[in-house]
């Protein structure tokens, strides 16, 4: 586990750990991504960037809110390599006051596919 302040960024060891806990999973990538690569099982799909990295904060939260029901609830952020889960993990606990933000390492390409974990289709 990697402590960036605001969230901790979890190995893929860590994080299947976490989600045997009951810990949300968050897919903030694109459905073109979720086609091409997958999703971890258990995921709930949820885009946040567009692919032109265009955001809309409200239509995310709409969602994100009806997953995550309180802001102590601990959840975890998956994108392709963790660059956008930094991001949006930074919103969600800076800003918006969660307070047990977690995001994938690597994201699923980096560290869980290249780990040999599975995804699904």
């Amino acid at each position: 586990m990697l402590d960036f302040g605001p969230f901790i960024s979890l190995s893929a060891d860590d994080f299947n750990e976490k989600v045997e806990q009951g810990y949300e999973i968050i897919d903030i990538r694109r459905a073109d991504e979720w086609e091409c690569y997958g999703v971890i099982e258990g995921s709930h799909k949820i885009t946040f960037f567009d692919e032109k990295g265009a955001y809309d904060i409200d239509g995310f939260l709409e969602v994100f809110t009806q997953i995550v029901t309180d802001k102590e609830q601990p959840f975890i952020l998956v994108c392709a390599h963790a660059r956008r889960t930094k991001a949006v993990g930074e919103l969600l606990a800076l800003q918006l006051k969660y307070t047990n933000v977690y995001e994938l390492d690597g994201g699923i390409n980096w560290g869980w596919i290249d780990k040999g974990y599975k995804t699904i289709r």
